[in-house]
């Protein structure tokens, strides 16, 4: 199946569409609009990264991991980089929204995809509240006779209104919040520097790296909770019917926001780990562990730094907030759209072309973040992110090199590395990473993928109808549609030829 994009309509909106005309928009009656080039698409990846979302959980893993945060960081960007080349790979043959809720759909079937959507919400769903919650923590931190909620709802509220407005204005908000976080970041990891330097106390250059008392195990969970911190890649990939060139250029953002986010985390819990260290991280408050960031911008700039940083760290997390949002609401279209979820959801804005039904219901749904504790929306975030994580790793393998109706071509070597042997062992980090998680955690989750199943049969009339699907044509184009579109497309017309 080939997908380009191609710009029409009267309103200049584009269009996913297969070159022999079929369009994902004219099944479905609804398109979002394409404007977003390579540099925005990893700026957002970036964004919803937050990459100052190493202070946000600074606390919880150095508690877990005795203090080896970034033992659990290089671990986690391992597993993610396999990860990351399967959705790169799944893009390129679904370039729709929907990641991997459309990738294990069109693999494995409606049933699946549905079930692998729905617990991908989970961490979507999550991943604004843990946002609101940071930014709600540390802005009272500031502002200490006002209460948190109030910082928490009026970023929620802001968020919505920007979502609203339309994926420009978004992704000129997250350019901006990235390039200032990029700044901060750097002006920390220098200031760290120059605190272990001259604190005789300091850990080693080493030490940072070399496990505590009880060995890999908590690294593993740490690493499983950390999951959540590279969430970026698959928000790209719900982008892909609002890129340009999405075929091209969703997988280098997704490769690019991995690669980057990821280096960043470990160059920043490596140097914090030198510059500001527990004895035994076990023993501290809930208070500390919260607003450890904080903590650590005092400790390395002062308390004027301190301010800086936690203005830059709330600006920070409103960008990740409102990336997670724009996200999630693409995904609930997506699935209300295929009518999956309630139709409604699949209702774009005629003023701005966003959906606005998707944006309100994902806002109300994050009025949680008022009542729920951090270490509990970060392990959820994680179990939801891991079991779609792996879900796409498979995808990849049915699709390239088991397809439904059988190979017409053999597959070459590289392509059996590629397809088989790459998304095999991301499948078995992720699974591996999935199960160090905590008990509580699968037992919430597993009370939502049974919600989940509930849904699904009362949808289908309990199983008897079959789950509703989108369209992708099977149908090889004709040379003459090919050569027409190779000017403006040519990337996708020599793939298109060589599936001819």
């Amino acid at each position: 199946m080939v997908v380009v994009p191609q710009t029409e309509s009267a309103h200049g909106t584009g269009t996913s569409r297969h070159i022999t005309g079929d369009s994902v928009s004219e099944a479905t009656g609804a398109h979002l609009k394409r404007t977003l080039g390579p540099i925005t698409l990893t700026l957002f990846g970036l964004s919803y990264m937050a990459v100052g979302t190493v202070f946000t959980t600074y606390g919880i893993v150095n508690q877990l991991t005795e203090g080896h945060l970034v033992d659990s960081y290089i671990v986690a960007l391992v597993v993610m980089l396999f990860t990351a080349a399967s959705y790169a790979a799944m893009v390129r043959r679904y370039p729709v929204a929907g990641s991997a809720y459309t990738y294990s759909q069109q693999a494995f079937g409606g049933t699946t995809g549905f079930l692998t959507g729905w617990v991908l919400m989970l961490d979507y769903l999550f991943i604004p509240m843990i946002n609101f919650l940071i930014l709600g923590l540390y802005a009272s931190t500031q502002f200490p006779s006002v209460p948190t909620w109030v910082f928490t709802l009026a970023a929620l509220i802001a968020v919505f209104v920007f979502n609203v407005l339309g994926i420009s204005l978004v992704g000129k908000i997250n350019t901006v919040i990235v390039v200032v976080s990029l700044a901060a970041v750097i002006v920390f990891a220098i200031l760290a520097i120059k605190a272990a330097i001259n604190d005789p106390n300091a850990p080693s250059l080493l030490e940072p790296f070399i496990p505590g008392s009880v060995g890999y195990s908590p690294i593993f969970t740490g690493a499983a909770i950390l999951a959540l911190s590279f969430l970026g890649f698959d928000a790209v990939s719900t982008l892909s019917e609002e890129a340009k060139n999405p075929r091209r250029d969703i997988p280098r953002a997704i490769m690019l926001t991995t690669i980057i986010g990821g280096l960043i985390f470990i160059v920043v819990s490596y140097v914090g780990a030198r510059a500001y260290y527990l004895d035994d991280w076990s023993t501290a408050s809930t208070e500390l562990l919260d607003a450890a960031g904080a903590v650590l911008f005092s400790h390395v700039g002062g308390e004027v730094l301190a301010a800086i940083f936690v203005i830059i760290t709330v600006a920070g997390c409103f960008g990740s907030g409102l990336a997670g949002q724009v996200a999630v609401s693409r995904i609930l279209y997506s699935m209300g759209r295929d009518g999956i979820l309630p139709k409604p959801l699949g209702i774009l804005s005629k003023r701005f072309g966003t959906p606005i039904v998707a944006a309100t219901t994902v806002s109300i749904v994050a009025l949680a973040s008022l009542f729920v504790s951090l270490d509990q929306a970060a392990f959820m975030i994680s179990f939801g992110a891991l079991a779609a994580f792996a879900m796409v790793n498979l995808s990849v393998i049915r699709t390239y090199l088991f397809p439904k109706g059988g190979r017409t071509e053999p597959v070459s070597a590289w392509g059996w590395f590629r397809y088989g042997v790459i998304p095999l062992i991301g499948f078995g980090l992720t699974i591996w990473l999935w199960t160090s998680l905590e008990g509580l955690t699968w037992i919430v989750g597993g009370i939502w993928m049974l919600i989940g199943v509930v849904i699904l049969a009362l949808k289908t009339g309990f199983f008897r109808k079959p789950v509703p699907k989108l369209n992708f044509s099977e149908e090889i184009p004709s040379t003459e549609a090919i050569d027409a579109l190779s000017a403006e497309y040519p990337l996708d017309a020599a793939e298109a030829r060589s599936e001819r």
